[in-house]
Formats: C-alpha cells, structure tokens, sequence
C-alpha cells in the first residue's frame, strides 16, 4: 500500500495512521484519519469553550442550559423532558443540573399552566442578563476558533459535516 504524500502539514493523527501502516500494512486504516481527526478538534474546542465560558463562571454544560432556555421562545421556559430532550442527557443528570443552577439563581421552576402537576424550568432575571452577555462572547470565540479557515472552506466544512451528523443520526434512530 501506497503512502500518499500530504498537501498540507502533518498532524497528530497522521502520526497514528502512520503507525497503524506500519504496523498493519494490510489494513486500510484510513476511515481512522477523519474520526480520529472530529474527535481530536471535538476535546480541542471543548477546551476553549470552557476557556471562554470561564469569566462568566460558568462551565460548557451550564451555558447549554441556559442557552437551550434562552432561545426557546419569550418566555425562557421549558418542561425538565424537553430540556432534557434538547440537551440529550438523562432525567438524572437534568435533575442534578438544574438543582445546581437554581441555587445560583439563574433558573426557577414554575407552575405549568397547561398541566397543574408539573412545573416548568425558567431563567430568571439574572440568568437571562448572564445568558445574554455569554452568548455573546460565546459567539466571538467561535468565530476566533473557526478564523483559521476561509468563508468558502467553512461552509463546505459545515455542509459536509450536516451531512456526516444527519446520517450518524439516522442510523442511531
């Protein structure tokens, strides 16, 4: 088997396949290069996302409450199913997750107007200012990460990449 030869700087990940090819010639290891690659970028942005979350002493999970929260309508408020929902975690994290949030008084649960015997989830006042300033410098740092790459790059980056997720999903359902 042919190693190709590169167009761009080596990575971290052609360093494994690398191995992987000299190690086991005979197996194509090449689907390891793009998983290997989301992943690796997946922990990376992660990691300055929390970095960027941090001067408003929140971490990733607490912003995506509030966020999911903030941008579900005018009235910031959803049932513990449908945030949780959103959120994709158990009804046991949620439970946990919003217990801390509101005893930092960014969240409230409400009386459901629809149903007397359940409560809804709402930002109060001071999660809302918090969410609102956040989002914003949340939005700056993703366009910092993402300056690396040209308009034209991005966009057929995220075309491909909707196109990856759509069919992960799928075939998760």
């Amino acid at each position: 088997m042919k190693t190709k030869t590169l167009a761009r700087t080596p990575d971290a990940v052609d360093a494994i396949l690398a191995q992987w090819q000299r190690e086991r010639p005979d197996l194509d290891a090449s689907p390891m290069g793009p998983i290997g690659r989301i992943k690796r970028c997946a922990a990376l942005l992660e990691q300055q996302l929390e970095a960027g979350f941090a001067p408003f002493d929140l971490c990733l999970w607490e912003f995506d409450m509030l966020a999911a929260l903030r941008r579900s309508g005018a009235s910031c408020r959803l049932s513990p199913t449908e945030l949780f929902s959103t959120l994709m975690v158990t009804s046991g994290t949620m439970t946990h997750r919003l217990k801390r949030l509101e005893s930092r008084g960014f969240i409230e649960r409400v009386p459901n107007e629809q149903d007397a015997r359940s409560m809804l989830v709402q930002l109060t006042d001071t999660g809302l200012a918090l969410i609102d300033r956040a989002v914003e410098a949340h939005v700056e740092n993703e366009r910092r990460m993402l300056s690396a790459l040209r308009a034209d790059v991005l966009s057929q980056l995220d075309t491909h990449l909707s196109t990856l997720l759509l069919s992960l999903e799928e075939r998760k359902a």
